[in-house]
């Protein structure tokens, strides 16, 4: 059994008092003492800093980069500009996904592609395997070599412009890049995030350098938040996990990449793409998903069950791996779960009172839809749920709205 490793943040996060936990391979902080619940709120209501150095960083150089990456990624990386990104997924030739991952472009003749910690080792193997296919393509893991941290949150783009010493924030434009200095240090900038926030920065940067911008930033008003409250965020704003919604089901079964909503965004059919790396199945998951939405089962074979949020009507808690019914029906389980805390409203105005719902994710027989009743098994209790179109709004910056369901 390996020793976990360390990110360059591990000191900050002892002399924070965090709690420390095995995730992914490395040793990271699951919390703070105030809790996840607090955090949660911190980065709903001003800005939370997120260590997510344990994800892998491969750096892709060479004139047939873009060929590569069009093969075995699923979006397309041939209409990123410099100064772009964009969500993607690593794909194998049955339609389901290895990872799912972020693509930049900071600079003309280079690429970043940023996975999961857990599968980092497992991506590289199968990245490495189809360059043999490419005479022109190098891959280089510097994921111990540059740190990676995130601001989310309302409050995000002031805070982190109170430290900018040079250079400008990226256009405000979710994906957009930029450069940019502080304390003298050359980051690089990215508008984006893993936690529905509409305001949202991701920074990479030389370890060397990172701990005392890091500090420097909770100095200026970012709250350290934990993996715990990054978990319960993404599943407020409905961002599936690898090993929830992503990968395989409860039954070991492939989960189609369609079956989640959001790879609509990060799966192209463009015909700069080619004959990409499961693009037939992948083709009929996109029928089937139209089709589905329609009301027309005609290609349910392709995808048999959908990813769908819901929220708990009845008390109880839905958790990982809880049976999901339909008038006695087994029609999936939960693959997220857990209890959030809210307010209606996160601007001075309005009602600020501190709430909890219980919410979830669910890969459910395709046929459900928003406003149906379903009863999930707790504890051997059946407690009635709602299928609902989402539990927040990222649209109205600097804001996320709720949205209630119940």
């Amino acid at each position: 059994m390996s020793t976990p490793q360390r990110t360059i943040f591990f000191k900050e996060h002892q002399k924070l008092n965090a709690k420390i936990v095995e995730f992914g391979g490395w040793e990271m902080p699951i919390q703070y003492p105030n809790g996840i619940l607090s955090e949660h709120m911190a980065t709903r209501s001003s800005c939370g800093i997120f260590d997510v150095s344990h994800m892998g960083r491969l750096f892709f150089q060479g004139s047939d980069t873009v060929a590569f990456l069009q093969r075995v990624l699923t979006n397309d990386a041939s209409v990123l500009e410099v100064g772009e990104s964009q969500y993607t997924l690593i794909q194998n030739d049955t339609g389901g996904a290895i990872d799912d991952a972020y693509l930049y472009r900071f600079k003309t003749d280079e690429y970043l592609l940023v996975v999961n910690a857990s599968n980092r080792e497992k991506d590289i193997l199968h990245l490495t395997e189809y360059m043999k296919e490419y005479s022109d393509v190098s891959m280089t893991d510097r994921t111990n070599k540059i740190a990676m941290f995130s601001l989310q949150g309302p409050l995000s783009e002031v805070i982190i412009g109170k430290t900018i010493s040079d250079g400008e924030l990226p256009k405000p434009k979710r994906n957009s890049l930029g450069f940019v200095f502080i304390e003298g240090e050359e980051v690089l900038l990215a508008r984006t995030g893993y936690t529905g926030e509409p305001l949202c920065f991701e920074l990479f940067i030389k370890n060397e350098n990172a701990c005392k911008i890091w500090r420097l930033l909770i100095e200026n008003g970012a709250t350290p938040v934990g993996l715990g409250a990054r978990d319960t965020l993404r599943l407020e704003a409905g961002l599936p996990l690898y090993g929830h919604e992503l990968g395989a089901d409860r039954e070991g079964n492939e989960i189609p990449i369609f079956a989640s909503k959001l790879s609509k965004f990060g799966v192209s059919f463009s015909e700069s793409k080619g004959d990409f790396l499961g693009k037939e199945a992948l083709t009929q998951q996109r029928i089937a998903r139209k089709k589905i939405l329609e009301r027309d089962f005609a290609f349910e074979n392709a995808l048999p069950k959908t990813i769908v949020p819901l929220t708990m009507i009845d008390k109880g808690i839905a958790r990982k791996g809880y049976r999901v019914f339909s008038k006695k029906k087994l029609i999936g389980h939960i693959t997220s779960g857990t209890s959030v805390p809210y307010k209606l409203s996160y601007s001075d105005e309005g009602d600020n009172e501190v709430r909890m719902r219980s919410i979830a994710l669910a890969l459910l027989d395709s046929s459900v839809r928003a406003g149906d009743i379903v009863k999930v098994e707790i504890r051997k209790k059946t407690c009635s749920a709602v299928v609902v179109t989402g539990h927040i709004n990222s649209q109205r910056p600097p804001y996320v709205k709720v949205i209630t369901n119940t």
